[in-house]
């Protein structure tokens, strides 16, 4: 069996602190360095701060918010990671996302709007570990090869690869912590035809520029966040039409004009696409947003690897982050999301008081109890709302363990419910919206452009004056 130390097993060893591997430094490793500085300065009698290492693949810090033209390999011959595209803007409004430690008026010095372009957001999770100071933490450009686990001596050993000098890293840790994400492998299906279709096939992570596809027909297999964003912008930047092909059920939307709804595709011939409704229309291309696997495949072992289909509550996490398995180990961000960036807090925040030994883990049958209470209230959770309600009252509880700044978390319901019913009146305009911060209580402005018309999505641009007509041109 597998002991469950706290930090207080190593305040007797004077000669070495624990060490504590992060991997990867995206908004969920970002939450995990910031839980472990804002503890810094302020730890109880007793405690030892861990000695803290990321190792983060790409040169720079936020996950998928760090934009590359790159797909398939990158520089180094590793697999992308990144899924984002340009023109990228929130699909979700800003205040549902909004750190309570850091808020976008702390960051911009004003109110901004509710949906900012991918641009505001990556500047915004950047600016707060900068200022937090803890980037000496991160080793950039040395993704994870392997992690073991020695059940002798209870550590990790983690091997990366320094792509900067060229050279491999080996190191032993008492805790890790796997912050990779889980939208960056893609679940890529076959349909017959594929391999001699006469136009363009690709999955949404390999999606960069609506602007490939102007003048042209597409077929958008999937009816989730993808499908209906880069449908949207397919339509935004000029495509001819958009057919929107789904499995189970459409999208409730009022889509334009430009849009076809038509049942799954069945097969492609030449530059045909069939559809089980016997509908057949020409197309230039295919885009598969069919959503994406969790993998893991530096962690060989089965008795630490985090296997789950994408869902509210994944089986084997204590708390929705403790490995149940070996309570050593943590997964902050697996879970499906309607909140983000304020859930990996509250989960970060809580995983370093387990590491700090300020919280202790129940035996395994308590914890797998309950976890299985938490999947039988998700399986109940049948409809958006009821889904909402149930991760709120999750990040609730996690909230109420530490010292993690409280925020309204009905109250960012409610803006999830509005948002819901915008995006159902208006497909194209929700965005154009605005919501009061939950932190702040301030209203947010309206964009100076509505986003149907927004076609520069720069910093400078969005929070700054209209966008000059001739941008529109260049494109």
């Amino acid at each position: 069996p597998i002991r469950r130390p706290g930090l207080a097993d190593f305040n007797s060893m004077s000669t070495s602190k624990p060490r504590v591997c992060v991997i990867g430094a995206g908004p969920s490793g970002m939450a995990m360095l910031r839980a472990f500085q804002s503890a810094e300065k302020k730890l109880d009698q007793g405690e030892v701060m861990p000695e803290i290492v990321c190792f983060e693949k790409q040169k720079d810090w936020g996950g998928l918010w760090n934009y590359t033209w790159r797909t398939g390999l990158d520089e180094n011959g590793e697999k992308v990671h990144g899924s984002m595209y340009r023109y990228l803007w929130s699909n979700g409004p800003k205040e549902c996302l909004e750190f309570a430690d850091y808020t976008f008026e702390e960051h911009f010095g004003k109110a901004i709007p509710s949906y900012p372009p991918r641009p505001v957001l990556f500047d915004y999770i950047k600016g707060r570990v900068e200022k937090a100071g803890i980037k000496k933490w991160v080793k950039f450009n040395c993704p994870v090869k392997r992690c073991d686990y020695d059940a002798k001596t209870e550590k990790f050993t983690v091997v990366a690869f320094n792509h900067t000098t060229k050279k491999s890293i080996t190191e032993v840790f008492d805790y890790v912590c796997v912050c990779v994400g889980h939208f960056s492998t893609p679940n890529v299906p076959y349909f017959p035809g594929f391999e001699s279709f006469k136009g363009r096939v690709l999955h949404a992570h390999d999606f960069r520029d609506a602007v490939e596809f102007k003048g042209k027909t597409v077929v958008i297999v999937g009816a989730s966040y993808s499908a209906e964003d880069i449908g949207s912008q397919c339509y935004k930047y000029g495509a001819k039409k958009i057919i929107c092909s789904y499995r189970t059920a459409p999208m409730d939307y009022h889509w334009p004009k430009e849009f076809i709804t038509v049942p799954l595709l069945t097969k492609v011939e030449g530059t045909k696409a069939y559809f089980k409704d016997g509908s057949c229309h020409e197309v230039d291309a295919v885009v598969l947003c069919t959503g994406y696997q969790h993998s893991f495949p530096f962690i060989t072992d089965d008795e630490l690897r985090l296997e789950t289909d994408n869902r509210l509550w994944p089986l084997g996490l204590y708390k929705g982050l403790v490995w149940e398995k070996n309570p050593k180990m943590f997964y902050i961000g697996m879970q499906d999301q309607w909140y983000t960036f304020n859930m990996f807090d509250a989960q970060a925040w809580l995983a370093r008081d387990f590491i700090l030994g300020r919280k202790k883990t129940p035996e395994l049958k308590e914890m797998q109890a309950d976890s299985q209470k938490m999947r039988d209230a998700e399986l109940k959770a049948d409809t958006s709302k009821k889904q909402i309600i149930y991760q709120g009252n999750y990040v609730k509880d996690l909230i109420s363990m530490t010292d993690y700044p409280s925020f309204d978390i009905d109250k960012v319901n409610e803006t999830f419910f509005k948002w819901k019913h915008d995006k159902h009146d208006s497909i194209m305009g929700y965005r154009d919206v605005s919501y009061p911060s939950i932190m702040t209580g301030t209203p947010s402005p309206k964009h100076h452009t509505a986003w149907i018309k927004a076609l520069d999505d720069s910093l400078a641009c969005y929070l700054g004056a209209p966008e000059d007509p001739k941008h529109k041109n260049s494109l």
